[in-house]
């Protein structure tokens, strides 16, 4: 952007690295706290927000200026998840200023996402930004732009029709299933998790026709929740893999740092089945399930990118409103530029307007001696009066001001640019 904030933006998604990059970076939502503080006190560094879903993990800071911008967020990145920068740095994306805003605009409104037009972004979104607050990683600079980026999430859902049907990963899974099993109806579905995602593939599931739901979850409590909402099955954790052959339909969406299914367990399950075959949907990032077990003849397994072929078609059916999206996008960040550089205007502003007032109350000091036969209602006349000549008076230079401002004809404005960690 012309008035520079030192926005940088760095990360991987689901289009420049495979699953196997993304969740080595992926942090789970009890360690983003600690994440973020540690982002946002590396050297450089003066506010930052993480963003860390199934399909990306994005930096998204303002540096002091002078930083070296990618190397600070390379750095932490090699510091926090000990990896080595060149096992990252083919998969990256950088945006800086303007095209930073644009991204953020994007991701916001679901026009990066895998499935185009998925709710759920946003959410994660708000959840990351809540998060950074609670630990005063955003303040002047970070906080009203991605209050900014709700507001535009919210109008191209409201004015495009991009949002019109009931799309996500979870369903673009079941749709898969689906193109399995041909129908769901009868089939016994397992849910491991009780997060949103799995509350998620429950309803798509059920529309689907699925009739018995089973879910497990490491809290229990969680689990019957879920299950009571669709008229399912909570079943303990421990049971896990004493259970799991019931099901037709594996879909796992935990956090658990290590796989949950290995191919043993797959070969267990079948043996157990008589060899009837089993369908597994790993919308989980790290993966709950090992890659292997997809050897095994009657196991069926898909991570999170075997879903993009889905998610493709999809994508073509909602082109035409992410095109009238992509258009809203790119007048917000217009204005939003346009607001940025406005702002370097206001020192200078505030002091013309103060240095009018200073004289107007001098003045009006002058006169009271002349105006004592006033009555309190005479008097506020005046004073009205005074204000509102000193006002037109001051509009051509102050519009002259905030022309000048966005032609950075004036220095930046210090004040705005200050933040604290």
């Amino acid at each position: 952007m012309s008035q520079n904030q030192n926005l940088v933006l760095i990360g991987v998604n689901h289009t420049t690295a495979p699953v196997e990059v993304r969740e080595r970076l992926a942090i789970p939502a009890g360690r983003l706290a600690d994440a973020i503080r540690s982002l946002v006190h590396h050297p450089g560094i003066r506010e930052g927000i993480i963003l860390s879903t199934c399909n990306r993990v994005e930096l998204l800071t303002v540096q002091e200026n002078g930083s070296t911008t990618q190397a600070n967020l390379l750095q932490f990145l090699q510091d926090y998840f000990a990896v080595p920068p060149a096992s990252i740095t083919p998969h990256l994306y950088e945006y800086r200023e303007r095209e930073a805003v644009r991204h953020l605009f994007r991701v916001a409104s679901s026009l990066d996402s895998m499935v185009v037009g998925e709710p759920q972004i946003l959410g994660q979104v708000k959840e990351s930004y809540t998060v950074a607050r609670e630990v005063g990683a955003v303040s002047n600079s970070l906080d009203p732009l991605i209050q900014r980026a709700f507001t535009v999430a919210k109008k191209i859902r409201s004015e495009t029709q991009i949002g019109s049907s009931s799309v996500s990963i979870a369903s673009v899974a079941v749709d898969l299933a689906r193109k399995i099993f041909g129908t769901l109806q009868g089939k016994t579905v397992l849910l491991v998790g009780a997060g949103k995602m799995s509350e998620l593939a429950a309803r798509h599931l059920i529309q689907q026709g699925a009739s018995n739901i089973l879910v497990t979850n490491r809290t229990f409590e969680r689990a019957e929740r879920i299950a009571q909402l669709f008229d399912g099955q909570a079943i303990p954790f421990e049971t896990l893999y004493e259970q799991a052959a019931r099901a037709d339909i594996v879909i796992t969406s935990t956090g658990a740092p290590q796989k949950l299914f290995l191919r043993s367990h797959g070969q267990q399950f079948l043996y157990t089945r008589r060899n009837r075959p089993m369908f597994f949907i790993d919308i989980a990032v790290p993966r709950d399930i090992d890659p292997k077990m997809n050897e095994i003849e009657g196991c069926f397994v898909y991570d999170i990118d075997d879903l993009q072929q889905v998610a493709a078609a999809n994508l073509a059916d909602r082109s035409r409103e992410a095109a009238a999206a992509e258009t809203i996008v790119t007048q917000e960040v217009e204005k939003y530029e346009q607001r940025v550089q406005s702002r370097g205007a206001v020192p200078a502003i505030l002091a013309l307007q103060q240095n009018a007032e200073v004289i107007r109350e001098a003045e009006m000091a002058r006169a009271a001696k002349r105006l004592n036969g006033l009555t309190d209602e005479q008097r506020e006349a005046v004073e009205a009066l005074t204000r509102s000549l000193t006002a037109k008076l001051l509009h051509p230079q102050l519009t002259a001001l905030r022309q000048a401002a966005k032609s950075r004809e004036i220095p930046e404005e210090n004040g705005n640019s200050q933040a604290s960690k």
